[in-house]
């Protein structure tokens, strides 16, 4: 909640609670209130523009208001005794319904705030864009037609040249179309409206769209991130813009039919078809779904380093072939693990909590970094399994490996929902809105300079700052 949004609920919270007060009062009350929210709205439509929030505590204030003008006439007009404790509950009624809907149109605000991104703390202004690439080799398993081969989309963050660009990229999508698709298939994969969504919907970040590359200094160390199972490329800006302001570039993925929707560049809509089955069908289709995304993966660093091999292009020799990070949260995690597995080209691996399948055979020559959630999945079972398994995944590697611990985080932390969904714990865990971000940022940014900016260091070292971290010899 802003604080115009704040001086908006106290000022209908004032209109509501003028109406029991007596006569000579209520007219003064009306008369201080009336002003401030008028003033507050305006303000608060400008900072942030309007939002569905607002309709509770419009509806209070104007329920105050509509009963103040014309109780005055009810009350003359009423001499009896019955009258009179008529009105009396009346006025009761009417306050405590004014007053019900204004808390509940500020615990909205309170609950489901405007995004509002970290400014990034490196050097380097952010920049943004999304490309498209297909490929022609593969043809796409979710649909029948022969032709139709597989294409995926990235969002790039990249260090930038100040000044260049459109400040305030949107979050979700290219355009506000775009972004409102993909909020609606968010709130689908929650079981939620897709209206309580409509701030991250017109929400901005702090990268410009369209900014020029930066063009000082060495190429730039690249990270490849994949989302989680019905992910989307953008759900994990703000760790990209921090990754980007020091000097990474990072380019995150949609995985059609399995990210809640992608918008091609042509338009068409892609919904996500994944569910998990439980039962014998589940090993399966993990290891169906993994190989997707690993080729994706790989797909993306080709086009990636074709894109810094193109002298007429912005990032012409701009990107450093020899430092190249699979990263993914959740299942993009464990798909991070196999694309690096299966892939030379990777140096080293973020898995971003998640479950490691497949570790007791899976070798990961590179240095990687297992980013685990404190507060577990609430399943004492089901938290020692994956426990087992990142140990597992640790001392399969053959290169330095570490799980770091961030404390008080649930799964959803190491993404951007913490900035608009409820807090409730088990969604985005006890740490607040912003702290696991930053952790897992730091933690990241810590990982990758150890990893591919100084080879005499370990991780674990500079891991140790950030919380409880286990690490391979």
């Amino acid at each position: 909640m802003t604080w115009p949004e704040a001086v908006l609920v106290g000022a209908a919270a004032v209109l509501a609670l003028a109406m029991p007060v007596p006569e000579r009062y209520r007219a003064r009350a009306v008369l201080a209130a009336g002003p401030v929210l008028l003033a507050a709205a305006t303000v608060a439509a400008a900072v942030g523009g309007p939002r569905w929030q607002w309709i509770p505590v419009a509806a209070g204030a104007v329920l105050a208001v509509a009963f103040v003008l014309v109780g005055r006439r009810f009350r003359r007009r009423g001499r009896a005794e019955g009258a009179r404790r008529g009105a009396r509950v009346l006025v009761f009624t009417a306050t405590t319904v004014a007053l019900g809907l204004v808390a509940a149109g500020g615990l909205a605000m309170w609950a489901l705030p405007a995004v509002d991104f970290p400014e990034p703390t490196g050097a380097y202004a952010v920049g943004t864009t999304t490309v498209q690439w297909s490929d022609r080799a593969r043809d796409e398993t979710w649909t029948p037609d022969p032709d139709d081969h597989r294409t995926v989309l990235a969002q790039l963050w990249y260090p930038a040249e100040p000044g260049t660009g459109t400040a305030g990229a949107p979050y979700l999508g290219r355009t506000a179309d775009e972004a409102r698709v993909v909020t609606d298939g968010i709130a689908e994969s929650f079981g939620l409206p897709g209206f309580l969504l409509s701030d991250a919907a017109r929400a901005r970040t702090r990268a410009a769209a369209g900014a020029e590359p930066a063009r000082s200094g060495a190429p730039f160390p690249v990270v490849v991130l994949s989302p989680g199972l019905g992910g989307v490329r953008g759900q994990n800006t703000a760790w990209a813009q921090e990754l980007a302001s020091h000097g990474y570039v990072v380019a995150a993925l949609d995985h059609p039919y399995d990210s809640a929707a992608v918008v091609l560049d042509d338009g068409t809509v892609l919904r996500g078809r994944l569910t998990v089955p439980e039962g014998p069908e589940e090993d399966r289709l993990v290891r169906e779904w993994t190989s997707i995304r690993v080729a994706d993966i790989r797909l993306a660093l080709t086009r990636l380093l074709e894109m810094d091999a193109d002298p007429d292009g912005p990032f012409a020799d701009r990107l450093d072939p020899d430092r190249v990070v699979a990263a993914g949260h959740s299942f993009g995690g464990a798909a991070a693990l196999h694309a690096a597995a299966a892939d030379h080209r990777f140096t080293a691996v973020i898995d971003i909590d998640g479950f490691p399948h497949g570790a007791d055979t899976l070798a990961v020559p590179r240095p990687l970094l297992v980013l685990v959630a404190g507060a577990g999945t609430g399943n004492a079972a089901n938290d020692a399994r994956y426990a087992d398994a990142v140990t597992a995944v640790l001392a399969s590697g053959a290169g330095p490996g570490c799980a770091l611990t961030v404390e008080g985080a649930a799964h959803l932390s190491f993404t951007d929902a913490p900035l608009y969904l409820p807090p409730v714990p088990s969604i985005i865990g006890s740490a607040g809105r912003t702290r696991p971000l930053a952790t897992t940022a730091d933690a990241s940014l810590a990982f990758l300079d150890a990893a591919l900016r100084d080879p005499a260091a370990h991780p674990g070292d500079a891991l140790a700052p950030f919380g409880p971290t286990e690490c391979s010899p």
